[in-house]
């Protein structure tokens, strides 16, 4: 769904056995980490990618997995947890009652009713640090300041789902909530692309200055009055957490449900946490610290793993002699560290990857960008399968459609691949549109908007120029940028390649602006936490995360159908390819590593698809 828009790097291993589909429930885990928790764990974080923000209401400037997924998550859980191993699908489903367990989500499985027009929440038997209860009020206060001020949260697209599609939002007893929709709902699209998107939040965040409480919380939904004091609180608490240093205090602590406290935490992005001897959950740490280590390269996080200074860690495919035998599975690990460490490798990511074009009006080059035949022609010149082999050593898999690799039939079919790498048919394509190379620059000879001529805006003598901004920090990736662009030049495309750390693309992209034609921050999207991989998160105007300004009508169409509907994404799926509105490029799977003294409780490694980190689940042998 919508742009959970995980931006990808980092250790991601998780713990879990088997598959679930899409939409199904799996049980739980059972209950580990009896014993005193001992050690500390230490990750690494991505080059360039380390956490800045911590309240999770955001904008698209911070919503990425290593703010999200591998960050706040270990604080604040959200309402339903999602992915465990490498399932996409809800992991349990807790039972309600004063006596019963939980389990990784904070509520039962949401129940639908009146035609799927109400959607029933039950909440289990969670509580925040400061001893207040994960309650109705508790999502009440999130929900309020969604409807208060909606684009201040990423998650946001006008028309579709929460909260625009909200009638009314009640709760009759403290562990309920009832949430009314104008018009029928696909239960699959709002359970996994909006209720997955609540965060509980606790009262002591109920403020709107310094020593200033505030009403949100308690406050009518939909009411005036709760509108204004819940967009004051938004904009306060938005603004407080851009203050790093602020992060330990016992403010953003008494908000903690989940694992772990926050311990200490840098400018540079180092944190460090404890374990939350008031977490209610299934799985207890059995580590007494986990460390999250920030890198600005690659190279410095492998001179960490050469001296044995991180347990769970990542591995740049360039410092790997072989080749991956297949996806999901590894070839031999660095000589250098391999006595110390194993391999690990995923299979995909549910989610995909590309790089954004810019469509924006007010971008002088849009004007490129807007002909499909150009976007085309740019997306024949990517050599995917020559990338993944010789720059990925074989970690990873073509990408050509909005849907993740391992996507069931049921969800959607993946469409044949239209875009084989073939430099001649996009020198082809260019030609046959007025374009021709001279003195090795691309110049438009035939200005028009006839099948053959450039297309609208361009003009005679103008040159192909794309600005291509990129995040820097792994040479894997870098490689990978400089041979797209080295093959766009052989066609005559001038390129201009602005290389920014990985947390200043994603800013530079989430402003809408338009100093930039092409933003690839490396990773592409993760669908989280919105999980149904339809396209209205950042293909349709007005959404949070269309930070390319695209506006296909056709294409807002037929994503209705999937959303407002039930049809499934197959359509969506071909149109989609068929338009490139991004560059798909290839995902890459960045293998990580494992310290050989480091298990899991009760199930083995495998990196998880959401890119979620579960450190509660790790022990030292």
């Amino acid at each position: 769904m919508r742009f959970t828009r995980k931006l990808r790097l980092l250790v991601t291993v998780g713990a879990a056995a088997g598959a679930v589909a899409l939409g199904a429930l799996a049980t739980g885990v059972a209950n580990s980490g009896a014993s005193a928790p001992s050690g500390t764990l230490v990750a690494a974080e991505g080059p360039g990618a380390a956490p800045n923000y911590i309240f999770p209401y955001m904008s698209c400037t911070y919503f990425s997995v290593d703010n999200i997924n591998q960050f706040e998550d270990l604080m604040y859980r959200p309402l339903y947890w999602f992915g465990l191993g490498n399932s996409a699908a809800i992991v349990d489903k807790p039972q309600v009652g004063a006596q019963a367990p939980n389990g990784l989500s904070l509520a039962a499985a949401p129940v639908f009713s009146n035609g799927n027009k109400t959607v029933t929440i039950n909440m289990g038997n969670y509580s925040f640090y400061d001893g207040q209860a994960v309650n109705a009020q508790s999502v009440l206060f999130f929900l309020n300041l969604y409807h208060s001020d909606p684009s201040a949260y990423c998650g946001y697209v006008p028309g579709y789902g929460i909260p625009d599609q909200v009638s009314s939002v009640s709760s009759p007893n403290a562990k309920t909530v009832v949430i009314n929709f104008k018009a029928a709902v696909n239960p699959g699209w709002i359970t996994y692309n909006y209720l997955s998107e609540i965060t509980p939040l606790p009262d002591a965040w109920d403020v709107s200055g310094a020593n200033t409480t505030s009403t949100c919380a308690t406050g009518t939904y939909g009411a005036a009055a709760t509108d204004t004091a819940c967009k004051a609180v938004v904009t306060y608490l938005q603004q407080y957490a851009q203050t790093t240093s602020n992060y330990t205090n016992t403010f953003w602590q008494s908000g903690t449900d989940g694992p772990y406290l926050l311990k200490s935490f840098d400018n540079l992005g180092n944190a460090s946490f404890v374990p939350n001897p008031k977490y209610a959950g299934p799985v207890k740490s059995s580590v007494a610290e986990v460390q999250l280590k920030a890198y600005t390269s690659a190279q410095a996080e492998a001179n960490d793993l050469r001296a044995g200074l991180v347990d769970l860690g990542f591995i740049d495919t360039s410092y790997l002699s072989k080749p991956a035998p297949a996806p999901g599975k590894v070839g031999p690990n660095w000589s250098a560290i391999s006595n110390n460490y194993n391999i690990v490798a995923s299979a995909g990511d549910w989610g995909m990857d590309y790089a954004q074009y810019n469509f924006n009006p007010k971008n002088p080059f849009a004007k490129y960008l807007d002909q499909l035949y150009i976007r085309q022609a740019l997306q024949y010149a990517v050599n995917q399968t020559g990338i993944i082999a010789k720059l990925d050593k074989g970690y990873g898999l073509p990408t050509w459609s909005p849907l993740p690799p391992t996507a069931s039939a049921s969800i959607g079919q993946v469409p044949k691949n239209m875009y084989n790498y073939d430099l001649k048919k996009s020198a082809s394509m260019l030609a046959s549109h007025g374009w021709k190379q001279v003195h090795g620059a691309l110049l438009c000879e035939k200005p028009g908007t006839a099948p053959s001529d450039c297309g609208k805006g361009i003009s005679k003598g103008n040159r192909l120029t794309i600005r291509f901004e990129y995040g820097t920090g792994t040479p894997a990736f870098t490689q990978t940028v400089e041979t797209m662009l080295s093959a766009w030049n052989t066609l005559g495309i001038k390129t201009m390649q602005i290389g920014e750390p990985f947390n200043n693309v994603i800013s530079d992209c989430a402003a809408h602006a338009t100093n930039w034609d092409v933003c690839d921050w490396g990773a592409g999207w993760i669908y989280a936490p919105d999980y149904y991989p339809s396209g209205e998160w950042g293909f349709v105007p007005g959404a949070s995360f269309n930070i390319g300004d695209y506006n296909n009508p056709k294409m807002t169409a037929i994503i209705k159908t999937t959303t407002f509907g039930t049809a499934n994404l197959t359509q969506y799926a071909k149109y989609f390819m068929q338009q490139v509105p991004v560059l798909f490029q290839p995902n890459a799977f960045t293998p990580s590593e494992v310290k050989k003294n480091v298990g899991v409780h009760d199930i083995g490694f495998t990196p998880n698809p959401l890119q979620n980190f579960n450190p509660e689940y790790f022990y030292f042998k």
